[in-house]
């Protein structure tokens, strides 16, 4: 076999190690997982190695200088497990080309069901009615005929799977299905040729049939999960259009785009970068940043992100960042995070499924045993065994958690929602007390004009043009507010007051009070706006004052309201004024509020409250904010926060509205309860299905529906966590 070269898909780090994403074929169950972890853990080089059971990839980490990529390929095979470099469009051909298998085998296994069932209910007519042998050997042996070539062909996803694992030396719940099916076979081919009255080839076939529509139906839930997670890599670029000094261009691969380069965005194309606009204006669909579908207007000093979309302009943009580091490379790399990570409830679902093999195995060993030592024929001890080791396949347990966790994970991300630690959202589902801080998160973080209707629409080109001219962050802020670009013109500065550009009663300025001459229009302004920064203009003898303050962000006071109605505390924790705090608090109604508040001041008000019991959710996004996020129970940041507040958070959302917060609470509790009705109903099926097994009241048959039926019960009851929501926790 020719050598592969995997040293593009690696990624490198300052210290030495590297990682890779694989995506493995035939990863099934917990099993699966324990052997692909554990075999990789005894490579003395590789750091760490993490299963996504859902997306069926295995991430990586090894220390540089002792391995090769190839090697940890390898080390797979030798386990048992085929990998390959995670590409997305291989991994969508990998999954069609597995459903279109699944579903020929599934279509051989129900047409030959059917044909072998009506050779059976002949059998069990003549039976009843004392039916020649030779006639009953005669169906047997037709039943033979059909059943053994499509056990082979439709057993096959099970039989290989079962045949790696034992390769490896570890076991997979196929095993015991491989078992069952080859001794449930084998049985009836010994009785067939010793004249016996009773053949399974009925129910072996039908098992497969069962076995297969849960199989596919798995199938199919991993593939749309992989599909919400693989829309994102749609909308990476692979090159842009990079700028020289000279203003000649060239199309440049992402990878060679570098930060302080300048790239040239036309109408229709994605942004490919991360950056800030330094000529041109236009619209852009950040509907993947904001979840606003309405375009959003862009200018100079504008910042646009990678995967947006540009509508109607040219912009000429500086690179931030590029491929790695932009902010669309953040979200996917949350959103496999999300999928990936194992909260408390999966691990205990993970320690139950690799009790399985050991367990089962011993079960059906001593049913067998149990009941030849209470006179029963070996064939019939036999076929109880075998059921035992079907109907205690543990599918259900395994899919209990990660299938809710997936459909919670992927519920979140539509409201752009993304989790960083794996047991976030069972702790957000306990938080009794809400904490917000106030600036950049109950508001926005860039200062907004607070009395548009103060400022003639005739007045608004030329006041944000006189704005672009200066450099002052509120000046910068009004430019940006009302879409200003720099106007032409003699444009004079006064160190401290302002601007001012003509002469006469043409004469325009914009700046302090003071400078402009308008203190009685500011009086009514700054006592509608207490605590807003003031900004004059005037025209000639006309003037206006414009208040520049944070503005709360969209949806906060519903947020505020929907968070009592879950029974949730609502507690204001500022390092700002209390005279800035207090309106905020009084706008949405939040009595309890701590002003003036130092980080450590913070974090201490937040230990006091655990000390009482509580579980604090905290909602940041400052620098400030990071101790307080990183000591609460729970803590939620905006995307916008430094990126230390975003490292301290155990949530991030996207976008303005504050709605994310309340969408968070209520699919996280959702999330918890059918986590837990799903372990429940998991437990309580092999508490009732294991006993009737043993004392020989199910069949192979029943066996395989009853393990399909359970499994595709905690399926379907994760799949309601889709529909979470706010409105869904107010019914509820």
């Amino acid at each position: 076999m020719a050598a592969q070269d995997l040293s593009v898909f690696v990624r490198h780090r300052d210290d030495g190690v590297a990682s890779m994403e694989l995506a493995v074929d035939g990863i099934r169950c917990a099993g699966c997982m324990q052997a692909i972890e554990g075999g990789l853990s005894r490579e003395p080089a590789i750091l760490g190695a993490r299963v996504n059971l859902a997306l069926k990839r295995v991430s990586v980490e090894w220390r540089e200088a002792l391995l090769r990529p190839e090697a940890v390929v390898d080390k797979l095979a030798a386990l048992g497990f085929k990998a390959y470099p995670f590409v997305p469009e291989r991994q969508a051909d990998g999954a069609a080309s597995e459903e279109r298998r699944l579903l020929r085998a599934l279509g051989v296994a129900g047409f030959a069901a059917m044909n072998i069932m009506l050779l059976s209910v002949a059998v069990w007519a003549g039976n009843s009615g004392d039916i020649d042998p030779t006639t009953r050997d005669f169906f047997h042996w037709l039943s033979a005929l059909i059943a053994l070539p499509t056990a082979a062909y439709a057993g096959r996803p099970f039989f290989e799977s079962a045949l790696r694992a034992l390769k490896a030396g570890a076991v997979n719940m196929d095993v015991p299905i491989t078992i069952g099916v080859v001794l449930a076979l084998a049985m009836s081919v010994a009785e067939t040729w010793s004249h016996g009255r009773h053949a399974y080839f009925d129910g072996v076939v039908m098992l497969l049939f069962f076995l297969l529509i849960g199989r596919y139906l798995d199938q199919l839930m991993r593939r749309r999960t992989r599909d919400l997670a693989g829309n994102l890599a749609a909308l990476k670029a692979e090159t842009a259009t990079k700028l020289a000094a000279d203003g000649s261009w060239v199309v440049t691969p992402i990878a060679a785009i570098a930060p302080g380069d300048r790239v040239l965005v036309r109408p229709g194309e994605r942004v490919s970068v991360d950056g800030i606009v330094e000529t041109g204006r236009s619209e852009l669909d950040q509907s993947l940043v904001t979840g606003e579908t309405a375009p959003a207007a862009i200018g100079l000093g504008g910042r646009v992100h990678a995967g947006t979309l540009n509508l109607t302009g040219p912009l000429t943009v500086r690179v931030e960042a590029a491929g790695e580091g932009t902010l669309l490379d953040e979200i996917d790399r949350l959103m496999d995070q999300a999928v990936g990570n194992r909260s408390r409830y999966v691990r205990l679902s993970d320690r139950a499924a690799r009790l399985y093999a050991p367990v089962v195995h011993t079960l059906a060993a001593a049913t067998f045993l149990g009941w030849l030592a209470f006179g029963l024929s070996w064939p019939e001890a036999l076929m109880i065994a075998v059921t035992v080791l079907i109907i205690t396949c543990p599918c259900a347990l395994g899919l209990a958690i990660p299938a809710v966790q997936v459909v919670a994970a992927s519920a979140l991300f539509r409201r752009k929602i993304m989790l960083k630690e794996g047991d976030a959202l069972e702790r957000l589902a306990e938080a009794d007390v809400a904490v917000f801080d106030k600036t950049g998160t109950l508001t926005l973080p860039e200062p907004e004009i607070l009395n548009p209707e103060a400022l003639p629409p005739e007045w608004r080109s030329e006041v944000g043009a006189l704005a672009a001219a200066s450099r002052h962050p509120l000046a910068q802020a009004l430019a940006r507010a009302l879409g200003g670009a720099p106007c032409g013109g003699d444009i004079h500065e006064e160190r401290g007051q302002g601007l001012s550009t003509g002469q006469g009663e043409d004469e325009r300025r914009l700046g302090s009070v003071t400078f402009c001459g308008a203190e009685a229009e500011a009086a009514a302004v700054a006592a509608a706006h207490p605590g807003a920064s003031l900004i004059a203009y005037r025209h000639g003898s006309r003037r206006t004052v414009l208040a520049l303050g944070q503005a709360l962000r969209p949806e906060a006071r519903e947020t505020v309201a929907a968070l009592r109605r879950a029974g949730l505390a609502v507690t204001i924790l500022s390092g700002d004024r209390l005279e800035a705090v207090a309106p905020i608090a009084a706008e949405l109604g939040v009595a309890e509020l701590h002003a003036g508040l130092l980080p450590g001041e913070k974090l201490a008000l937040l230990e006091r409250m655990a000390a009482q019991g509580r579980k604090v959710l905290m909602v940041g996004d400052g620098l400030n904010d990071a101790p307080a996020l990183a000591g609460a129970h729970v803590s939620i940041s905006p995307v916008s926060a430094t990126h230390l507040a975003q490292a301290a958070a155990d949530i991030v959302f996207l976008g303005d509205s504050l709605a994310p917060v309340q969408a968070a609470l209520a699919i996280a509790r959702k999330a918890r309860r059918l986590m837990l009705q799903n372990l429940y109903f998991a437990v309580l099926y092999n508490a009732v299905a294991v006993p009737l097994a043993i004392a020989g009241l199910a069949t192979p048959l029943v066996a395989a529906a009853a393990m399909s039926g359970s499994s595709l019960v905690v399926t379907l009851n994760a799949l309601r966590a889709r529909a979470s929501g706010p409105e869904q926790e107010a019914r509820s």
